[in-house]
């Protein structure tokens, strides 16, 4: 018989081409009036967009948003929070500048409005996560949990196709382990199941096509899915595997979650056959972990962890750091295990 908790999220989604445009009524709708576009250094002209199409609201733009939320970056953009007298923030990036605001709400409880333009996820879920001497802490806290996000496919459009792979192996890898979390429950993975196999059919034509506004749509769809399902069931040991490597390493974020998550899938393949079931025939593949890598090999994505700067003699070191305090997951997690995973991963190995 089933038996399942579900907790659904306060979040308001505003989807389309253009819908940017509904920025400035949308912050007049919540009340506020003084809005800190936060960015990347990389993505400062779009946050000067920002700050020109909202006019009076825009208390002004903080533009050093960095991968991972290093502590210090987060106390400088609480100060210009402060000192600007800023109602709110406007993300508008992928999860480093969303990571930012919640960085700033976890502390002033300032209402955020995310603007994605990649397929991270993050704007969905009251997920924090900050990087401090080396290591990543992450919690939950409903705080953080964006009040209004804005998917406008046309901003995704200048991703470089690399970018839009890894991103949305990102996204592929919240609706994996959403479906065995701990909280899984029948309504989180129908939405995980179809983040897949959206992702799965579109993220080949965005890579091939990158103007493919069509493509973008759907994968930023089922970007949002997989942010629902993150943020409504928690996570497993891929995440907890990308947050050492991530945080430690300093690996860059998304082609560390591409790279990790067949192998991942494979540790806890015996555990979650169900959920393994799920994933292969959103894939339309004969195993999870097998469809998974293939995928991230047709849209030409890193496969081993040496690719993307992980060195061999730290390998010990991030197995221990894994299994200290570990998240929840199906499959019993020991260090032995780990440090096999890691090592395929290192070797990119199929698994």
């Amino acid at each position: 018989m089933l038996s399942f908790v579900y907790q659904s999220l306060p979040s308001r989604v505003v989807f389309g081409a253009g819908c940017l445009e509904k920025l400035p009524e949308e912050i007049q709708r919540l009340g506020l009036a003084k809005a800190l576009v936060l960015s990347t250094p990389e993505q400062r002209q779009s946050g000067l967009d920002l700050v020109e199409r909202l006019g009076s609201r825009a208390a002004g733009l903080f533009d050093q948003a960095a991968m991972h939320v290093p502590i210090e970056t987060a106390r400088a953009a609480r100060e210009a929070a402060t000192s600007l007298g800023a109602d709110c923030c406007v993300a508008v990036g992928g999860g480093s500048t969303t990571g930012l605001a919640k960085a700033i709400a976890l502390v002033f409880d300032l209402p955020i409005l995310a603007v994605p333009t990649t397929y991270a996820g993050s704007e969905m879920t009251p997920i924090w996560g900050l990087t401090e001497k080396g290591r990543k802490t992450t919690g939950r806290d409903p705080r953080v949990l964006p009040k209004t996000v804005f998917y406008d496919p046309s901003l995704t459009v200048t991703m470089s196709p690399m970018l839009s792979a890894t991103s949305g192996m990102n996204s592929i890898a919240h609706c994996v382990e959403a479906l065995y979390a701990e909280h899984a429950n029948p309504i989180i993975s129908m939405m995980a199941e179809d983040g897949i196999r959206t992702l799965g059919e579109s993220l080949p034509v965005v890579v091939k096509e990158p103007g493919n506004l069509e493509a973008r749509s759907k994968a930023l769809y089922g970007a949002w899915l997989g942010g629902i399902s993150l943020g409504a069931v928690g996570m497993a040991l891929h995440h907890k595997l990308c947050h050492t490597l991530g945080g430690t390493y300093n690996l860059p974020h998304a082609e560390t979650h591409t790279v990790v998550l067949p192998h991942a899938t494979a540790y806890n393949a015996p555990a979650a056959p169900l959920a393994m079931a799920r994933v292969a025939r959103a894939l339309a593949s004969g195993s999870a972990a097998e469809g998974l890598y293939n995928l991230a090999a047709s849209l030409g994505a890193p496969l081993s962890l040496a690719a993307i700067g992980m060195k061999a003699d730290a390998l010990d070191q991030a197995a221990e750091i894994a299994v200290e305090n570990p998240y929840y997951n199906p499959r019993p997690v020991t260090k032995d295990g780990i440090r096999a995973l890691l090592q395929n991963a290192f070797e990119g190995r199929k698994p």
